[in-house]
């Protein structure tokens, strides 16, 4: 199994359990997830708990429904940007990124990352934003949104952040 650390972090974001497709160049990872059902299922093995004196107690906790990408990874939410803020947060992003990358890995980055930043920019206003486990200031970011129509969310990734981990 391979696990995707955040380069900046060290928080895991993804595994390979998670199909992606690149988007944008190459730069971002769109990873469809999906809502279940987590918690206690209560399950009938045939007993009649009032024949044998005892009552009917039920399950105690609540079946809850949880999108497996945020669970799995332990995500934590942050408050949307409006454009500015995210802008100075690609631009903090980029300048802490870079030069963990490898050279050929930092061109391709410089070259690419405004289209991404772009693309990002247009779905602002329907972006969630997320964090790995730890809630590094410094670290990526996952983005989340509804595509039209869609009842499962959409992630996106930055592809240059993610260090691949073999477990």
């Amino acid at each position: 199994m391979l696990v995707y650390q955040d380069l900046l972090s060290g928080d895991e974001l993804l595994s390979d359990s998670f199909q992606y497709k690149e988007i944008e160049n190459g730069m971002l990872w769109e990873v469809d997830g999906k809502w279940v059902v987590q918690g206690a299922v209560e399950v009938d093995i045939g007993a009649n708990p009032s024949a044998e004196g005892g009552e009917d107690e039920g399950v105690d906790d609540q079946a809850v429904k949880v999108v497996d990408i945020i669970d799995t990874f332990r995500l934590q939410e942050q408050p949307a940007f409006d454009k500015k803020q995210f802008v100075t947060f690609m631009k903090r992003f980029i300048k802490l990124l870079t030069p963990k990358l490898e050279a050929e890995k930092q061109e391709e980055f410089k070259k690419n990352i405004e289209g991404a930043t772009k693309y990002l920019l247009s779905k602002i206003k329907d972006l969630q934003f997320f964090v790995g486990e730890g809630m590094h200031d410094d670290g990526s970011m996952v983005f989340a949104y509804y595509k039209e129509g869609a009842t499962n969310p959409t992630f996106l990734y930055f592809a240059h952040s993610l260090k691949e981990v073999k477990c």
